[in-house]
């Protein structure tokens, strides 16, 4: 059962005299969806965003053509490959104090501390998932993305787990969309900060 949506509280109440309820404010929470390819963050991330009435930006769409040409050959990037790609991301991060969902791999501790500098009070949701079921989902997905199924090993020899670090949620990527946006909600209204 999906919980409802938090309520206002008595000093966001409106009065039946006053006309109809103003909605909820929008919690203010950045997060990044993260985790290798195959996880589901492209997914999850809009159930997450929608769930959360905050917007969603897409970090694949941030990757040059340079970065897109060497995944669609099965090429890895490297780090230099990924710097300007994690600095667009940390301005769209800084860009949005009020609040978003993010779409990235985040597959090293650098690379999150790099967005954590952007946004000091940004939480990740990381959504773990075995080998298989990750290379599964990319071959199916062939053709409709420039991410290819002979890097997927690659994202897990560079996972560095986010377990341990402040601010990380960790959810299995199987479970159903509307569970991941529920608990993450959840996570959210505790109102813990990293």
């Amino acid at each position: 059962m999906t919980p409802s949506p938090a309520t206002p509280g008595p000093a966001a109440s409106v009065s039946a005299s006053a006309g109809p309820s103003a909605p909820a404010p929008r919690p203010t929470v950045s997060l990044v969806v993260m985790g290798v390819a195959g996880c589901g963050k492209s997914s999850a991330g809009q159930a997450v965003a929608d769930a959360l009435g905050l917007p969603l930006i897409e970090g694949d769409d941030f990757h040059g053509p340079a970065n897109q040409a060497k995944m669609s050959a099965g090429v890895a990037l490297t780090d230099e490959d990924r710097e300007g790609w994690l600095a667009a991301l940390a301005a769209q991060l800084a860009a949005r104090p009020a609040g978003v969902v993010l779409t990235c791999s985040a597959l090293k501790r650098a690379y999150r501390d790099r967005l954590r500098a952007a946004q000091p009070r940004l939480r990740f949701v990381h959504l773990v998932i075995d080998e298989q079921t990750a290379l599964s989902r990319v071959v199916a997905r062939a053709g409709r993305h420039f991410f290819g199924p002979e890097l997927v090993s690659s994202q897990f020899r560079t996972l560095e787990d986010p377990a341990g670090e402040p601010g990380v949620l960790a959810l299995d990527a199987t479970l159903p969309l509307a569970d991941i946006a529920a608990a993450t909600a959840r996570w959210v209204s505790t109102g813990d900060t990293p």
